[in-house]
């Protein structure tokens, strides 16, 4: 099949790279439009660069609804394939290929809809996830599932560990969707609305951590926004994040307050373990306090 695909992250990569690999004609790919980031430097998106790493034409839209039509239908594709794209898709667009458009989801649909779903499974104590392949529709994740695959979510494991596990499968369950797409073998599943969530997008201000929160709450805000945006409290008016920790239920008072490395909070202490303070580097708690007496000292 003709394929063009849409996609910006490094999430997308490994699907982009199945497709490259597979039997079918990746004729485009579409990203978001280059970004000037440090000292004004330009940097394309990752999707991009794997693009151009194989000679694949690149299309790139301020607003793909609007000037991408054309550019679309010209290319007669089979199928549209979204991962992580990051722009809405007219109904357009929608109609053009021959297969319509199908897209790669972190979540298990109908749960966690929109931006950050793999962050928000951690954040909110899931624990399992995993990939949909659904057929794009106008509403946000709303389309039909043809496929999904379930991952169990490990203890402490950071976002960005999850990230990884899920850009391991998500090339074989999107080749297993395609293969049934073209055999016509394929089932479309409507979601059950009812049981549809939608989290917002993240921000810096997300990791703030509140210590009369329920210990396992911060815990889990530590590892779902880990690396990104971090969790964090602030230290003699400094960022002071902290990466890796540990709850330990138990009898706690004056939430914020540390003692032997442990911060009080509701239903126990938050065991520190890897951290970093503004200007330094991240470091393991236990070097980190040969420098810097942590006793006594008070998170907010």
């Amino acid at each position: 099949m003709r394929i063009v695909f849409l996609g910006t992250p490094d999430f997308s990569v490994s699907c982009l790279d199945a497709l490259i690999e597979s039997k079918h004609d990746v004729v485009a790919v579409v990203t978001q439009p280059d970004k000037a980031r440090n000292r004004m430097v330009v940097s394309f998106s990752p999707v991009k660069e794997e693009a151009l790493k194989h000679g694949i034409k690149v299309l790139q839209y301020d607003k793909i609804r609007v000037q991408g039509v054309q550019d679309l239908k010209d290319l007669n594709p089979d199928l549209m394939v979204t991962c992580a794209y990051g722009q809405i898709i007219s109904q357009e667009i929608l109609d053009i290929p021959k297969y319509g458009v199908i897209n790669v989801h972190a979540s298990l649909l109908p749960k966690y809809r929109g931006s950050a779903p793999i962050q928000w499974a951690i954040l909110n104590g899931e624990k399992e996830t995993g990939i949909t392949i659904m057929q794009t529709a106008l509403g946000v994740d709303s389309g039909d599932i043809i496929l999904q695959e379930k991952v169990a979510i490990k203890e402490n494991e950071t976002a960005g560990e999850l990230f990884d596990d899920l850009a391991k499968i998500a090339p074989s369950v999107l080749m297993k969707a395609i293969d049934l797409i073209e055999s016509g073998k394929a089932t479309f599943t409507k979601q059950n609305e009812s049981e549809a969530t939608h989290f917002p997008m993240l921000s810096k201000e997300d990791g703030h951590i509140n210590w009369n929160e329920d210990g396992q709450k911060i815990i889990n805000k530590i590892y779902g926004l880990n690396p990104w945006p971090s969790a964090y409290s602030m230290l003699d008016g400094k960022l002071f994040k902290i990466y890796k920790a540990r709850f330990i239920e138990g009898n706690s008072s004056e939430f914020g307050k540390i003692l032997d490395n442990r911060v009080s909070c509701k239903g126990g202490y938050i065991e520190l373990q890897e951290v970093q303070i503004e200007g330094k580097r991240k470091m393991d708690i236990s070097e980190f306090t040969r420098g810097f007496d942590l006793n006594g000292k008070v998170l907010n």
